[in-house]
């Protein structure tokens, strides 16, 4: 039954412009390194910065920026799709669970993100390839800080989702996106705790693998919570 709400969660993003979305994430994620190597290419060579660590490193640096960005645009659209056609009351009409929906929901929008992830490993390695960086190509670094935020923002997933289906109204969804948005510029700045610093892989114990844990186990207790209020409310 899973199965199927989520085939026909991917229909109904046919042709809605949100496989575009997916694509252009990683590919705009990318082309900044473009720019930011086509205009300072012979800086980075006499800086001695010329490698695959600090292009990996350039990559990763904005890559919560578009990360935390898609999940609000997916998981507002999500929802939006089921308020804009009143369609919520005739699908829980149907024989399947509220938990089972929710899930669905959620399940799409974290296939779309892994999607877009790998489209960023292999764009980040063409790029890299192309430059001709220097030293052997680091594989497992540019997979770790590739999906590792992907991991660590499930919270905010979970929060975005939730948000998104409670409220009618996606002002409100996108206000708070909006906000994360922001925060993940400031991610040096922020305390520790906050989840929209964990996408940068940045904490005081300088381990990234602490942000991905964390972002596992409270992006799980999230999506529990938000699931579990979308089942005791009534259906509009």
């Amino acid at each position: 039954m899973i199965g199927k709400l989520i085939r026909t969660d991917f229909m109904k993003i046919r042709r809605k412009g949100i496989w575009f979305l997916a694509i252009l994430g990683p590919f705009g994620v990318v082309a900044l390194q473009m720019v930011n190597y086509g205009l300072r290419k012979d800086w980075f060579i006499q800086q001695d910065t010329f490698s695959w660590f600090y292009y990996v490193r350039n990559v990763s640096a904005f890559t919560p920026f578009a990360l935390i960005l898609g999940i609000v645009i997916l998981a507002s659209f999500m929802a939006s799709i089921e308020n804009e056609t009143n369609a919520w009351k005739q699908l829980i009409a149907l024989p399947v669970s509220k938990w089972s929906v929710y899930l669905s929901k959620y399940t799409t929008i974290g296939l779309l993100l892994v999607f877009a992830t790998c489209l960023l490993t292999v764009f980040s390695l063409g790029f890299g390839v192309l430059l001709g960086l220097g030293g052997e190509i680091p594989y497992l670094d540019l997979i770790r800080y590739c999906f590792y935020p992907l991991f660590a923002a499930l919270p905010i997933l979970g929060l975005q989702l939730w948000i998104a289906l409670v409220f009618q109204n996606q002002g409100f969804p996108i206000t708070i996106g909006v906000f994360g948005v922001i925060m993940s510029y400031m991610a040096y700045f922020l305390p520790d705790w906050l989840i929209w610093k964990w996408p940068s892989l940045d904490n005081q114990w300088d381990e990234p693998l602490l942000n991905v844990c964390m972002g596992l186990v409270v992006g799980l207790g999230i999506y529990l919570f938000g699931m579990l209020d979308f089942i005791r409310r009534d259906v509009k």
